[in-house]
């Protein structure tokens, strides 16, 4: 059948089938296809939508155009699991949550991304690790996965290449924001390293990637749908992004955060504000949920007994320098972090200038702000600056005082703070009435809770 053939039939409102499907993304990946193809390809999915077994099939096509994973010739002693977030500041669970799971007995193949707009990237952070290998072989990844149980790396170009050839396209055509495509770009990513559980953690707020609580609770349900449909056991929780996840955001700055939160330092008792409890809350809720999904915890409680067991041991921290130093970093990152991990030259607070309480913050607004000091990325292929970022992020909720520190700001130049530092005064909104920081965790979804398809898969 001719690839215009089947733009036709997507562009008149016509449902396509896994073999029209599957013609399509082969036709993207081995370059047969031109991008004024892709491109109309795209829109005429973001103009009409996809019923649900669409869909599913739009996400296999992805995830088999090319090498798909497999664990069963490796005899693992657990099960094949990972989680995926859609992005945040200061959103460093990936870092903690796959050594942690990785000692409770799981194996997580994780293949991560880069800082994209305001969020912060996996890799990126990673990468303040001298030495860290994000592209390692196939036989190094494997070994890692099969005997640490924990490897985090970067897609490879023969993982689902059709997707990464479509989202460029997306990218500069105005067809990112279609449920169906964000769900098979993200989905067909992740089924490719043959998962048996995923769990996903969709971000609601004002620094999410969706822009408002009832898009993300419509990508949510998508999610579900799409992934247990494509023979996956998907679930999602839907956490809060109206402030910082973290203290903190910048790349060696969330290490050494993880770091901290490995050691067993982040639960209940630090600083008073309520920041770190909130970042371990949601890794621990996380955790929790991909043990209980994937097996490995019979309940609950079994899940909490098992998750304090690998902390308070050390075992979720050893887990990850094992993980470390198996793709090229230091074998002592843990007990050596301030002698690898580099700090910016200028430190300075930015201070409140009346008495309140902090009753918001635009998140978005502080991420750019991490990318204008060099954190991030504004065109791709820019260096990174690992060392700047922010840290001492004062919550919502907390009352302050005149002079008093809302946060750090650690930038390369004093000329680049003081930049910075007018963009994040715009950022915070002081109040004199009382402030109640909106729970953690807005809902957990999983497969029995989807009442049948929404009108998120069947339009944009």
């Amino acid at each position: 059948m001719l690839i215009s053939e089947i733009i036709r039939r997507k562009r008149d409102g016509q449902t396509l089938n896994r073999q029209m499907l599957d013609l399509v993304m082969k036709g993207i990946a081995d370059d047969s296809i031109g991008d004024a193809q892709i491109g109309a390809f795209a829109m005429a999915v973001y103009l009409n939508g996809m019923n649900r077994d669409e869909a599913i099939a739009l996400t296999e096509s992805i995830r088999d155009s090319g090498q798909v994973m497999r664990w069963d010739d490796l005899d693992l002693q657990g099960p094949v699991l990972d989680k995926h977030s859609t992005g945040g500041v200061g959103d460093l669970t990936s870092l903690v949550l796959g050594p942690w799971v990785a000692a409770c007995g799981g194996h997580v193949p994780m293949v991560s991304g880069r800082g994209l707009g305001h969020t912060g990237g996996t890799l990126d952070k990673l990468e303040s690790i001298p030495g860290y290998d994000v592209t390692p072989p196939d036989a190094t990844f494997r070994q890692l996965v099969q005997d640490v149980g924990i490897a985090i790396i970067g897609q490879t170009g023969s993982l689902a290449p059709a997707d990464k050839r479509l989202y460029g396209v997306r990218d500069v055509t105005a067809t990112v924001e279609s449920i169906p495509l964000i769900v098979a770009s993200i989905l067909g990513k992740k089924l490719a390293c043959g998962l048996k559980t995923l769990v996903m953690d969709v971000k609601v707020g004002s620094g999410a990637f969706m822009p408002t609580p009832e898009a993300s609770r419509e990508l949510a349900e998508a999610i579900v749908a799409i992934g247990c449909g494509a023979g996956t056991t998907t679930s999602v929780l839907l956490t809060d992004m109206n402030q910082p996840l973290a203290d903190c955001a910048g790349n060696a700055l969330e290490i050494q955060e993880a770091l901290r939160l490995l050691r067993g330092d982040g639960r209940n008792q630090e600083r008073g504000d309520g920041r770190d409890s909130r970042l371990y809350t949601v890794i621990r809720s996380l955790a929790a949920e991909m043990l209980i999904q994937s097996g490995l915890a019979a309940s609950a409680e079994d899940a909490d007994r098992r998750l304090d067991r690998a902390l308070d041991s050390g075992e979720a921290l050893e887990r990850f320098s094992r993980m470390v130093h198996g793709l090229g970093g230091p074998a002592d990152l843990a007990e050596r972090a301030d002698h690898y991990l580099a700090a910016a030259p200028v430190e300075i607070d930015l201070t409140a200038t009346d008495a309140g309480t902090l009753n918001a913050i635009d998140t978005r607004e502080l991420g750019l702000a991490v990318v204008e000091l060099g954190g991030g990325r504004r065109n791709a292929g820019d260096a990174i600056d690992h060392r700047v970022g922010l840290s001492q992020i004062a919550a919502l909720g907390q009352a302050v005082e005149p002079g008093q520190p809302l946060l750090r700001i650690h930038g390369a130049s004093r000329a680049d703070v003081e930049a910075a530092s007018h963009r994040l005064r715009r950022a915070v909104t002081l109040s004199d009435a009382p402030t109640e920081a909106p729970p953690l965790v807005h809902a957990a979804l999983r497969q029995q809770d989807l009442s049948g398809p929404r009108k998120s898969e069947e339009t944009q």
